[in-house]
């Protein structure tokens, strides 16, 4: 009996072994990508600017999209899409909100080789605004000659847009001169006199006319650049070869986070009191741009063609290089 009770206890402790072999190699649930051969990279640092074009990446986090796809996902707030390129090439930065402009300008230069994994935002009527000082003497955009326009960097989509928008005006780039100035700043600088006219999108506009009294001389994207494509999310061509599984389950999370800013506007206004410091009242008044779950080439070639006609870069560039499509579930 003794013998009988021995190879009783070696079956069962082989079979608890053989159910906790199955159950640490995922042989159980096999509902999300994170148990369905994971991600090469878990962590990662998104480099973004505090405005309301990713709201998605917080809802994200919120809702644990991100999570559910494996993911642990940081953001990091920078001051301008091409201040951060640096972090994002030396790899402290994973992923990098930034405008289009420095995105294609980059690539087109040879100085990176960066793919867009996700679109942010496109332009809306009133979304973005130039703004003038309240009793300022300039009341039309050809009355900015000789004046300083306030961008938060230079040769960028805020360059960029004033230049068509001078140009619809008579007036060329050289006509003005653009100044650096943080957003958060800008209003100050404006109010101080430091600025003449002020590049300024949500809620920075409505924050200058509210405070300041400042004045929207001009919508910023109006015209040729109207429905403009403003920015989107980058990685780099390598951490995409790298890390495929990583990059496709980013994606997945942000497209859901796009879709709830998209179907509720309340999701974002939410999302902008965990990661700016917008007030209830103001996020109430603020005029939301155009979320997107999908890159559209057509549209971001736009975007390089005004470039190369105001003369940001040396030749035409096809933006079909810089295009990454979604790995497969």
């Amino acid at each position: 009996m003794s013998g009988l009770r021995r190879r009783m206890r070696i079956s069962a402790l082989l079979l608890t072994a053989t159910a906790l072999l199955a159950a640490g190699c995922g042989g159980g649930d096999s509902g999300s990508s994170a148990s369905t051969g994971g991600v090469e990279k878990a962590d990662l640092v998104v480099g973004m600017l505090p405005l309301p074009e990713v709201a998605p990446i917080q809802i994200a986090i919120d809702k644990g999209y991100f999570k559910a796809e494996g993911l642990n996902v940081k953001f990091q707030i920078i001051q301008g899409g091409a201040a951060a390129v640096p972090d994002l090439l030396t790899g402290k930065l994973q992923v990098l909100h930034s405008n289009y402009v420095s995105a294609v300008s980059l690539v087109a230069k040879g100085t990176g080789k960066v793919k867009v994994v996700g679109e942010a935002y496109t332009a809306k009527p009133n979304n973005f605004a130039l703004m003038v000082k309240k009793g300022s003497p300039i009341a039309k955009v050809a009355d900015l000659k000789g004046k300083k326009v306030g961008v938060n960097t230079l040769n960028n989509v805020a360059t960029l847009s004033v230049s068509a928008l001078l140009k619809t005006h008579g007036l060329k780039p050289e006509d003005v001169q653009f100044v650096e100035q943080p957003f958060p700043q800008m209003a100050g600088a404006l109010e101080a006199g430091q600025i003449e006219a002020a590049f300024l999108p949500e809620p920075f506009h409505q924050t200058a006319a509210s405070q300041n009294g400042a004045v929207q001389l001009s919508d910023a994207f109006t015209g040729p650049t109207a429905d403009f494509p403003i920015a989107g999310y980058l990685v780099t061509e390598q951490f995409a070869k790298d890390n495929p599984k990583t990059v496709a389950a980013f994606q997945r999370a942000l497209v859901k986070g796009a879709e709830q800013a998209i179907s509720n506007s309340a999701e974002v206004k939410t999302a902008l009191g965990k990661y700016t410091k917008i007030d209830p009242a103001t996020a109430d008044l603020m005029v939301l741009g155009g979320y997107s779950t999908s890159v559209n080439e057509t549209r971001l070639q736009r975007v390089a063609d005004l470039m190369l006609e105001f003369g940001y870069i040396p030749q035409k560039f096809e933006v079909k290089q810089m295009m990454l499509t979604p790995a497969a579930s």
